[in-house]
């Protein structure tokens, strides 16, 4: 495989995180510790935001609505639908059954949704207010009873009008003007709402990220997520302004977001090049997508499109967009993504606010093991069995026979004792030779 780059990028190299685990593992210490006064606390010094009380209210609320124009309210409600719809058709596919694996035995498996759910929806440059459905809708289509959702307030108005109704309309059951690692751990540790959460979602910062990836284990998480990354495979068919167009609208997410061009055709990818500054001068003064651009953009030129999908599989990309003919055939090639975007007239756009599959995804080549947010993660897919007495005749010597062969004397004897006991007539059979 021949590969001539036209642009190279920096090396996306993973950040030293040391400090801000240090002041993130301290942060949910005194939240755990101190409880509600340390999340107050927080939010009065990182915030400046210290309501009567973080719970928002149904009037708050209702204000919100009103405040928002009709078309705004509608877009919401129409993306939230899409998101929706689409995960509970994710919760249809689970499966729950049961069978017959050895006369008298029957196994079973059940799908259970988590009690509780916390879900971030970020604030910061922007109003992530699609982010809100991501989550939140996801979670309650998953069948989650409580669902916790905080955002960070902005300024002395709390959260977002259009963030606030979009939580709202996607079904949250409590909402917190809470931001940063002081939202993460109110919910983790259920302050203000008596309910600790079984899982955290929702993308953020890096200290959001890292205080969800310190509560791994204790809690679900769904992702540990970088900065946005984008990647698009072009072949001599595509139109060069749409591709330079979603290269530089993903590059908009920050300076350290990803945006990568895997073209079949050198005149394509040169096409490309020469329309990103067309495309970057469209942008508002200020933005980072110049910057993103510059340091981390790639334009990667191959022999086939057999040679493009090793490579972008390689890059393992949060968002892959194929601007190609014989569609199918990438969606049979292509392997590791956290969503992929099929034809020019679709782009990351639609899946980042309104088209159906979830935004929140891996980064970092996490895509070339794990998907990305779903209706399973809020699911706990577990396994039952039951047993008649005949059928421990087989089973109960086979298991006490492994046990004596692992030297689990313990777990062997729970298999004799009921070999003893179901037939006492019959030798035990259960001892093995040294080995």
């Amino acid at each position: 495989m021949t590969t001539e780059y036209l642009k190279r990028g920096q090396t996306a190299s993973l950040p030293d995180l040391t400090e801000t685990t240090a002041t993130v593992q301290k942060m949910l210490e005194r939240l755990e510790s101190e409880g509600e006064s340390a999340t107050r606390d927080f939010s009065r010094q990182l915030d400046s935001w210290d309501p009567e009380s973080f719970v928002v209210s149904e009037s708050d609320i209702a204000a919100a609505a009103k405040s928002l124009p009709e078309t705004v309210k509608d877009d919401i409600q129409f993306a939230h639908h899409q998101v929706r719809t689409f995960a509970e058709r994710q919760r249809d596919s689970l499966l729950e059954f049961e069978f017959e694996s050895h006369p008298g035995l029957v196994v079973g498996q059940r799908q259970i949704p988590v009690a509780a759910a916390g879900c971030y929806v970020p604030g910061g440059r922007f109003a992530h207010l699609a982010s809100a459905a991501m989550s939140v809708a996801t979670a309650k289509a998953a069948g989650v009873q409580h669902v916790t959702a905080c955002s960070p307030p902005r300024g002395d108005a709390g959260i977002h009008p259009a963030a606030l109704y979009g939580i709202s309309l996607a079904g949250a059951d409590t909402i917190l003007s809470l931001g940063g690692v002081q939202g993460i751990g109110a919910m983790a540790f259920g302050h203000f709402t008596g309910k600790p959460v079984n899982i955290l979602a929702g993308p953020g910062n890096r200290f959001v990220a890292e205080a969800k990836r310190l509560l791994y284990g204790r809690v679900g998480i769904d992702v540990v997520a970088g900065p946005t990354e984008s990647l698009v495979i072009a072949d001599e068919s595509a139109d060069p302004w749409l591709v330079a167009v979603d290269l530089i609208s993903q590059a908009e997410h920050g300076t350290e977001s990803q945006t990568i061009l895997i073209s079949t055709s050198k005149q394509t990818a040169q096409a490309v090049l020469d329309n990103i500054p067309r495309a970057l001068g469209q942008l508002p003064a200020g933005s980072v997508a110049e910057t993103a651009w510059e340091n981390l953009g790639e334009v990667a030129v191959v022999d086939s499109r057999e040679a493009a999908a090793v490579l972008a599989d390689e890059y393992a990309n949060e968002h892959v967009q194929v601007h190609a003919q014989d569609l199918d055939w990438w969606l049979a090639n292509l392997h590791n993504y956290g969503s992929l975007f099929l034809g020019e007239e679709t782009t990351v756009t639609y899946g980042d606010k309104t088209s159906g599959p979830n935004h929140i995804l891996p980064t970092r080549g996490a895509a070339s093991y794990t998907g990305g947010l779903w209706a399973g993660k809020f699911i706990k897919t577990v396994t039952y069995q039951r047993m008649t007495r005949a059928a421990n005749e087989r089973i109960g010597r086979v298991a006490a026979r492994i046990s004596r062969v692992e030297g689990m004397e313990g777990h062997a004897l729970a298999g004799d004792a009921r070999i003893a006991k179901y037939f006492p007539d019959q030798p035990l059979d259960t001892r093995i030779d040294a080995l």
